[in-house]
């Protein structure tokens, strides 16, 4: 394996860090930001900075906002009557690009893992179940999981709190594959899913 000097050896390290990137991906990119011109490479961290310390998440939904509300939330084109719960922010902007939902979203910011020990109370479970109290629109909580263990675990959890409650609970139907991530899912196979989800 090549060495490198000391602080662009730690660059690609950090690189290497990041989830989808190996060691051949981490020296191009880190070979990419030697190359660029100053003012790129500038604007880049700065974008990374602003990130950091503007984007937070929505008072009402949990997906990545600058502001208390996310676009999502404020839409009012939306309908109040289809929720769709998902695990991480990164999968309502897959869902999104679906084209195919216009309801609104509550993100839980992960999924109940006790080998890692997340229950459901470090999730936004609590909010979840505020947000459909008496007064709620919601006439149909989708529940859009990962196919995973730790996903079905979720909705398994979800399904029996929600069970009883005067609303319509279902799961994305066929099209997902067992163990798959909605973030790894395309398009067509997302709207399929969303089309054709079960009630459970």
């Amino acid at each position: 394996m090549a060495k490198y000097a000391q602080r662009f050896q730690q660059l690609i390290d950090s690189f290497s860090k990041m989830p989808g990137i190996g060691l051949k991906s981490a020296e191009r990119l880190a070979f990419y930001l030697l190359r660029a011109p100053k003012e790129e490479v500038e604007k880049f961290l700065t974008l990374i900075g602003e990130v950091r310390r503007l984007l937070r998440p929505c008072r009402r939904c949990f997906n990545l906002s600058e502001e208390e509300l996310c676009t999502l939330c404020k839409d009012p084109a939306r309908s109040d009557a289809l929720l769709c719960v998902v695990e991480e922010p990164k999968d309502v902007l897959t869902l999104e690009k679906t084209k195919s939902f216009r309801g609104r979203y509550h993100v839980l910011m992960g999924a109940i893992s006790p080998l890692e020990g997340i229950g459901p109370e470090q999730l936004k479970i609590k909010e979840l179940i505020g947000r459909l109290q008496n007064g709620s629109a919601v006439k149909e909580v989708i529940l859009a999981m990962d196919s995973d263990a730790e996903g079905e675990t979720t909705a398994l959890y979800l399904a029996r709190a929600l069970k009883g409650k005067p609303f319509k609970v279902t799961r994305l139907g066929f099209g997902l594959p067992i163990g798959g991530h909605i973030e790894h899912t395309d398009e067509a196979t997302l709207t399929k899913a969303l089309e054709s989800r079960r009630e459970i």
